[in-house]
This record gives structure tokens, C-alpha cells and sequence, in this order.
């Protein structure tokens, strides 16, 4: 097993220079684990920045070789739960197939003063 700690090059850098975005767990057949940092975007609205969210994600996956369709777990933090139908409705444009495993949380703040939603994932590539 091989441990890939990553910020890709072609994919939105990360807010704070102390973290990376990506953990790839290489397996010995091939087939891997991508770990991505929660990650935010800017927006005036929570659909604005669910959607920089996403794209974000999307770049992200596949800088290396996956893609959304591969997400198998999601973890989303919002500091207002009655708008889930809002970050719902953009959610469902992105993850398209069948859903993954999810959990969602309230809570009172995130990492930016002015972000409304926080997303991380677990992925996984399959053999070449």
C-alpha cells in the first residue's frame, strides 16, 4: 500500500497552504482510495457556493484518474440545516447516478466566515 498526499496542480488550490486536498491509498492490485479535504467556495448564495463545491470536487477526482461518479462516501457541514433542500437540489445536478453513503451536519461555523457549506468525500478508482 502507497500513501499519495496531493494539492493538484490543475485543480483549485486550497484555501490555507497547511493541508492537502488529496490522500490516494494505493492498493497492491491497482485500485485506490481518494480522501479529499472539505472543501469550500465563494458565492453569494448556498447554491453558488454548493456548486463551486462540486466543481471543485470534480477537478480534484479527476487530477487523479476518477471522477463524481466514483464518490462512495460524502460528509457535508452546513451552518443552516434548513436549507438542505437548497444544497439538496444542487447536489442531485453533480451526483447523477446512485447516491453514495451520506452524512450531513448543522453547525454554527466553518473554516471562511462567509461559507455556507463544506463537502468532503471518499472515492475509489478501480484497477487500470
Amino acid at each position: 500500500m502507497q500513501i499519495t498526499l496531493d494539492s493538484p496542480a490543475s485543480a483549485p488550490q486550497p484555501a490555507s497552504p497547511y493541508y492537502s486536498q488529496v490522500a490516494r491509498v494505493e492498493h497492491a492490485d491497482g485500485s485506490a482510495l481518494l480522501f479529499l479535504s472539505g472543501q469550500i467556495a465563494e458565492g453569494a448564495t448556498l447554491a453558488e457556493q454548493t456548486r463551486g463545491v462540486f466543481e471543485t470536487i470534480d477537478a480534484l477526482l479527476k487530477a487523479h484518474g476518477a471522477g463524481l461518479a466514483d464518490i462512495i462516501n460524502i460528509r457535508t457541514y452546513l451552518t443552516d440545516i434548513g436549507k438542505l433542500d437548497e444544497y439538496g437540489a444542487v447536489r442531485r445536478q453533480f451526483l447523477t447516478g446512485t447516491p453514495p453513503t451520506s452524512m450531513t451536519f448543522e453547525v454554527p461555523r466553518l473554516f471562511l466566515p462567509e461559507a455556507q457549506v463544506e463537502v468532503e468525500v471518499v472515492a475509489a478508482v478501480r484497477p487500470a
